[in-house]
C-alpha cells in the first residue's frame, strides 16, 4: 500500500496531513493526529531519560493515591516531584527550565507558555489542576504509554506502576478513538504489571462470536474478509459440480450465504455444495444450529447442501481422516480468516496443521490475516506496532455511537488486552504480516494463487457502497488484496494450494 497521507478530521478531534504535511512527522503521532517531527523525537526521549533519573529511588511516591499530580503541566510537574522527593535540591534552585523542562516537547502540538489556566483544586488535593490543550496531552500520552512498555520490557515495574497511572491521567483527557485506544493499551500495561491476566478466549467463545457479529455489521473489514475469499473460492469451482468447503473458524457462518447465493446463479447452475464447519468444544450446539440455517437458505434457493461439524479445541489437533475427504468427486477448499495467527502460540503447530493440510490436498486454500507484526521476540517493537495498528482501527470506526459500535470496539480490546498482558502459549493474537505468511506457507510447500482483477474491482465497488468509504482503501499487491484505512493496510487476503503431485 501507497503510504501517503489524505486530510481528514475525524468526530475524535484528529487531523490528518497531506503527504507534504506530514513529511518528517513521527508516523504514530500523525496516526494518532498530532505533529512532532522525527529529528525531535531523539531528543523528547532523551528528556524523558532525564525524567526518569530525577524520579531515581522516589518514584513510588507517584503511586500515592492521595495526591494528584497534573501530568499535563511536566515541567511544573517535575519541580515538584523533585521538591516532594529531594527537598535538599529545593535550596539548589537547579535550572529547571533547561534540564528538566519536558513541557518544551518539540512540534506544533506544544502548549504556548504564559496561557495556562488554572481551576479549583481536586477534593483530595490542595494541588491546583491545569487545563492544557488535549492535543498537547495527546503527545506527551503516547510518550508515556511507550515509556511505560518500554520499562516493562526492562523489568522495571516500580517505574512501569507509576507510570500507568499517568497514562490513566492524560487518557482521561482525550476524546474518540485517542481515549479508547490509550485505555485498552494502559489496562493491558496495568494487566502485565500487575499480573491478572485476561481470560482465555476459549472459555469465553460464545461471547467471543456475539462480538465479532457486532464487528461484522459495524465495519467493512470482515465483509471484505469473506467477500474476497468468497470470489477467490467461486474462480476455483467455476466449473465443477461438486465443491467441500472445509471452514477453520465458523463462528455464526457469517460468510456462506453469500456464496451459496453466488453458486444458486451460477450460468452452468449450482453444485452440490457440502460444507464442514470447525469449532471449539463449547460452540458445537451453536454450530449445529448455524449448519441448520445455512442448509435452510440453500433448500430455498436450490442448492443441495450438506453439512458436518467438527469440534477442536486447536486446529493443530485436525487431522485428514477427521474431514471425510472424497477424492475425484469434488474439488476442495479450505478456508481461513483470521484464525491461522492464534497457531503460532505453541510451537510446532502451525507446522503441525499444515502438513495435515498437505495431506487433504485442497484445490484451493484462503487465507485472511491482520496485516500487521504482533508476534515479535521484542515486547517494546510489538507493543509500538499494535499502537500502531490498532489506533488506525479505531479511527475507522469512529462515528455515531450505536451498539455494534461500542461491542466492535470491545472485540478489538480484547485484543489489545492478549497482545499485551499476556506471553507464552496464553498470548494467541500473534499476528504476522502477508510477508511473513508469504514465506511460511512457501516453505511449506504451498504455491500462491492469483485473486484476480475482478474480485479487486467489485470489493473496490462493495466499499464505495459503504458509509464513510472514503477512508478506506484497497490494494492489490502480487495477487493478493489488502483493505486499510488511510494510510495503513489492515487486513490482507491471499490464496494458495497444494498439489502433491505434479
Amino acid at each position: 500500500m501507497k503510504r501517503e497521507h489524505n486530510h481528514q478530521e475525524s468526530s475524535g478531534g484528529k487531523v490528518g496531513t497531506s503527504k507534504e504535511e506530514a513529511g518528517g512527522f513521527d508516523e504514530l503521532l500523525v496516526v494518532l493526529g498530532y505533529k512532532v517531527r522525527s529529528s525531535d523525537m531523539a531528543d523528547v526521549a532523551h528528556k524523558l531519560e532525564q525524567l526518569e533519573m530525577v524520579l531515581g529511588d522516589g518514584i513510588s511516591n507517584l503511586s500515592d493515591d492521595t495526591v494528584h499530580y497534573n501530568p499535563s503541566d511536566i515541567s511544573g510537574w517535575v519541580e515538584t516531584l523533585i521538591s516532594d522527593l529531594n527537598p535538599t535540591r529545593n535550596q539548589e534552585k537547579p535550572d529547571l527550565d533547561s534540564e528538566y523542562d519536558l513541557s518544551a516537547i518539540p512540534g506544533s502540538a506544544a502548549y504556548p507558555r504564559g496561557k495556562r489556566t488554572r481551576m479549583g483544586s481536586d477534593s483530595s488535593t490542595t494541588r491546583p489542576m491545569v487545563v492544557m490543550d488535549s492535543q498537547e496531552t495527546g503527545v506527551r500520552l503516547v510518550h508515556a504509554l511507550l515509556a511505560c512498555a518500554e520499562a516493562v520490557q526492562q523489568n522495571n515495574f516500580k517505574l512501569a506502576d507509576a507510570l500507568v497511572k499517568h497514562v490513566g491521567l492524560l487518557a482521561s483527557s482525550q476524546a474518540g478513538a485517542m481515549r479508547k485506544v490509550a485505555t485498552y493499551f494502559a489496562e493491558g500495561l496495568a494487566r502485565r504489571i500487575y499480573r491478572i491476566y485476561p481470560r482465555d478466549d476459549i472459555g469465553l467463545s460464545s461471547f467471543s462470536d456475539t462480538l465479532q457479529v457486532h464487528f461484522y455489521e459495524s465495519c467493512p473489514y470482515l465483509k471484505f474478509a469473506h467477500f474476497t475469499a468468497n470470489q477467490a473460492m467461486l474462480e476455483a469451482f467455476a466449473t465443477v459440480e461438486k465443491v467441500h468447503v472445509i471452514d477453520l473458524g465458523l463462528n455464526q457462518g457469517l460468510q456462506w450465504p453469500a456464496l451459496i447465493q453466488a453458486l444458486a446463479v451460477r450460468p452452468n447452475g449450482p453444485p452440490d455444495f457440502r460444507l464442514t464447519g470447525i469449532g471449539s468444544s463449547l460452540t458445537g450446539e451453536s454450530i449445529q444450529e448455524v449448519g441448520w440455517k445455512l442448509g435452510q437458505l440453500a433448500s430455498t434457493i436450490g442448492v443441495n447442501f450438506e453439512f458436518k461439524s467438527i469440534v477442536l479445541n486447536n486446529l493443530s489437533d485436525l487431522k485428514p481422516e477427521m474431514i471425510e475427504i472424497r477424492p475425484g468427486l469434488e474439488s476442495v477448499a479450505v478456508n481461513s480468516v483470521f484464525e491461522l495467527h492464534r497457531l503460532l502460540a505453541n510451537s510446532g503447530s502451525i507446522e503441525k496443521f499444515l502438513s495435515a493440510i498437505k495431506l487433504i490436498e485442497p484445490d484451493i486454500m484462503t487465507v485472511v490475516e491482520q496485516e500487521a507484526n504482533h508476534n515479535g521476540a521484542n515486547f517494546l517493537d510489538r507493543f509500538t506496532e499494535s499502537l500502531h495498528y490498532y489506533s488506525s482501527l479505531f479511527d475507522s470506526l469512529e462515528g455515531p455511537p450505536s451498539q455494534d459500535r461500542v461491542m466492535s470496539e470491545l472485540y478489538l480490546g480484547r485484543q489489545i488486552l492478549n497482545l499485551v498482558a499476556c506471553e507464552g502459549e496464553d498470548r494467541v493474537e500473534r499476528h504476522e504480516t502477508l510477508n511473513q505468511w508469504r514465506n511460511r506457507l512457501g516453505s511449506s510447500g504451498f504455491k500462491p494463487v492469483n485473486i484476480g482483477s475482478n474480485a479487486f474491482k467489485q470489493a473496490s465497488m462493495l466499499l464505495a457502497l459503504y458509509a464513510g468509504a472514503d477512508g478506506y482503501k484497497v490494494e492489490e499487491n502480487e495477487g493478493c488484496l489488502l483493505l486499510g484505512w488511510q494510510t495503513r493496510p489492515l487486513i490482507a487476503t491471499s490464496a494458495w494450494r497444494f498439489n502433491r503431485v505434479e
